[in-house]
């Protein structure tokens, strides 16, 4: 199946405040997010590279040690075992792509 409709995947929310819709192909894992404002992102760890994009709003993200809030355009790269964790300063879209698959989100 090599083109998907964002409205015919099914939306789950697995961390309040968190609105998502995956694709999953065979070596990564992409994640549409809708977020509202004042939702946090708990601290948390996993085997999978990431790279979150934030497309619109802004999100204040942790990476181990460095915090930066992101908007429009930025890019963070969160390596793999990184503790990182975040939460949305405003409303905001992002998107992440992780490697390898995300096997735990395939249920969702």
């Amino acid at each position: 199946m090599p083109f998907l409709r964002m409205d015919d995947l099914a939306e789950s929310s697995p961390v309040p405040g968190y609105r998502v819709r995956f694709v999953h192909c065979e070596n990564m894992t992409l994640a549409y997010w809708h977020v509202d404002a004042g939702a946090v992102l708990p601290a948390h760890r996993h085997p999978h590279e990431q790279v979150s994009s934030v497309i619109e709003g802004q999100f204040e993200m942790t990476i181990e040690a460095d915090a930066e809030v992101l908007g429009p355009g930025s890019v963070a790269v969160i390596p793999p075992n990184a503790r990182h964790l975040g939460w949305a300063v405003t409303d905001c879209r992002v998107i992440d792509a992780f490697y390898p698959v995300r096997e735990d989100y395939r249920d969702r």
